[in-house]
């Protein structure tokens, strides 16, 4: 089985929508412009999407006061110290920046509504060859 996506309830989908596509590189698969305002986002190789929405039969996650490590959004990155610069700029916040031994280069930042999101750099990567160029 494929992993077709992961939701999660978000504060404001339709701002945080245009912010991914603008500043993380994502693509809008299929979007509503009614409330719940369900929105796909698909990163660049097409096959691995993130909905988000705002849908009151649940309270949205407090994700400003929870710890990254229990949820975030993680990207790889060729230079995570040119993309921690642009997308604090961009309205995020850092959260830790680490140099693992295996020669990874991971940053922890939040986005504009409390989301955590992981900027990585691998010493040797997870993804297959085909998967990192997409």
């Amino acid at each position: 089985m494929k992993l077709e996506h992961f939701a999660l309830n978000v504060e404001d989908p339709v701002a945080m929508a245009a912010w991914y596509v603008e500043h993380l590189g994502m693509t809008i698969v299929r979007q509503m412009e009614q409330a719940p305002f369900m929105t796909f986002l698909a990163d660049d190789s097409g096959r691995i999407m993130v909905e988000i929405y705002l849908n009151p039969a649940d309270k949205v996650p407090p994700y400003r006061e929870m710890n990254p490590l229990l949820v975030h959004l993680a990207f790889v990155s060729q230079n995570p110290t040119a993309d921690k610069d642009r997308l604090v700029k961009a309205g995020a916040t850092l959260v830790t920046e680490q140099h693992l031994e295996d020669g990874s280069h991971l940053v922890m930042l939040r986005d504009p509504w409390g989301l955590a999101v992981q900027l990585c750099k691998r010493g040797t990567s997870m993804l297959t060859e085909k998967e990192q160029d997409s």
